[in-house]
């Protein structure tokens, strides 16, 4: 899971890329970078962290012309070096192309063994390099007709940003997997992962990029074509549920909402009789609790402060962040807690061990019972489309049973949504991947089950 943005015809088209970085950094908290052209000369910033770790008022003055794309990474293929921040760049006849990709490949491996076949030299060991080969293995000069060609060979998931030249392309894989839409500021155009990238920078929302569509922006003029259409959509629906931020609209709809709708069902479902209070697992809980307040009829309260300086904690690297974000992101208000019967609400379970530490956080803090309520269905499967959960060992779901799981969270209770209550809350639910519930694979997955498929280990 990553964030895109691409600015065209807009004199500080860099600022505008850092400000939809910023506004999308939840996509993504590895690594960030911009790069931006002014007509003659690439100019290009990338660093580890924050988008704020290394892009300054100092940096941005550098990156000098009216087009210009940026990418927050969240790593599905490839280790988190510095050989695989994106936008990734290259030099081809005589104009730089570059890439920032939000999704993940399932084709990979077969594409790497074929390219380095014919020669090809890879830099990098990220599944979007091999996007920029197929560009450049290409024997078409016109725009609409090379990527015509490239873009139906990916399998997977894609949602694309290039600068190719003093021109902005965006693209989604035919399914509309992961989320982009286009956007208009005095003139200038903008793509973005989510509209949230767009509201901060004072841009109109225009539209979503369809799946299977391309768009070609040229200064401020926008063409629009197919690559493929008529494919099954299969938006992903953990995006609703946990990825994207409550204030954006997508896949036709506004997440706050979703996420409210998806409460409201879970309390349909699954109600608790004489809890004192529902209460959220800040920050992605707290839609899905306020609607299974207003839903049950129990007060909305707070119980635990997050404290806003510490990232998410799910889409930290390795386990060992995860568990220390885990300690100083959320602190419980003991006075509300004490002796109390409460209904917790979490958007998702995945490994089990963040939950684990939260419960024992409100027992410690006084609650006398504590009954879980999750707002989706139980993770049981891998993702292969763009979320890294890549084997079953590391889902608590595909090995224990809810009450096992209970009993390892320390639970009085614990209910999850059903799956066709999760579907039921969105609107056109036949058109959502739900694979990592059901098992149910919209796109052929890969052979070779791991993010570091292109590495030598």
């Amino acid at each position: 899971m990553c964030g895109i943005v691409g600015i065209s015809n807009h004199k500080e088209a860099a600022k505008l890329a850092f400000m939809g970085l910023y506004a999308l950094q939840h996509r993504g908290e590895e690594a960030a970078g911009i790069i931006s052209y002014d007509d003659k000369h690439v100019h290009s910033i990338k660093g580890p962290g924050l988008v704020a770790d290394h892009i300054d008022e100092q940096a941005l003055a550098r990156l000098k012309g009216t087009i210009a794309i940026g990418h927050t990474r969240y790593s599905t293929t490839g280790s988190s070096n510095i050989k695989n921040i994106q936008p990734f760049l290259v030099t081809h006849r005589r104009r730089p192309v570059a890439v920032a990709h939000n999704g993940n490949l399932t084709n990979t491996a077969e594409l790497h063994k074929s390219l380095e076949e014919q020669g090809s030299l890879f830099q990098s060991t990220m599944d979007s390099e091999l996007i920029v080969h197929l560009l450049a293995k290409s024997k078409h000069t016109q725009l609409r007709e090379l990527f015509s060609e490239v873009l139906p060979q990916l399998q997977g998931a894609f949602s694309l940003v290039f600068m190719i030249g003093d021109t902005l392309v965006g693209a989604r894989d035919a399914q509309g997997f992961r989320p982009l839409c286009l956007g208009e500021l005095n003139g200038a155009k903008i793509l973005a992962s989510e509209t949230c990238a767009l509201d901060l920078i004072n841009a109109r929302f225009m539209r979503e990029i369809e799946p299977g569509e391309i768009v070609l922006i040229k200064g401020g003029d926008v063409e629009s074509y197919y690559f493929e259409r008529g494919s099954k959509k299969a938006h992903c629906i953990f995006e609703n549920i946990y990825f994207a931020r409550p204030d954006s609209f997508i896949f036709g709809d506004t997440v706050y909402e979703v996420r409210k709708r998806l409460g409201v069902q879970l309390a349909r479902e699954h109600p608790v009789e004489n809890a004192d209070f529902v209460m959220a697992i800040p920050d992605s809980g707290n839609y899905a609790a306020l609607g299974y307040s207003q839903e049950s009829g129990l007060p909305f309260e707070i119980g635990m402060i997050r404290n806003h300086y510490i990232g998410r904690t799910f889409i930290q690297p390795s386990q060992f962040l995860r568990d220390f974000r885990v300690r100083v992101k959320l602190n419980p208000i003991s006075a509300s807690l004490k002796d109390r019967r409460i209904v917790v609400v979490e958007d998702s379970i995945v490994r089990g061990t963040t939950s684990r530490s939260r419960i024992d956080v409100l027992r410690r803090a006084g609650a006398k019972e504590i009954h879980l309520r999750i707002s989706c269905p139980p993770i049981r499967f891998p993702c292969f489309y763009g979320i890294d959960f890549p084997s079953k060992q590391e889902l608590i779901a595909s090995r224990k049973s809810v009450k096992a799981i209970a009993d390892f969270i320390k639970v009085d209770s614990l209910e999850y949504l059903s799956q066709a209550g999760m579907l039921q809350a969105m609107k056109g639910q036949n058109g959502f991947c739900h694979a990592c519930f059901s098992g149910a694979y919209p796109v052929k997955i890969p052979t070779r089950k791991t993010k570091y498929v292109l590495e030598r280990k």
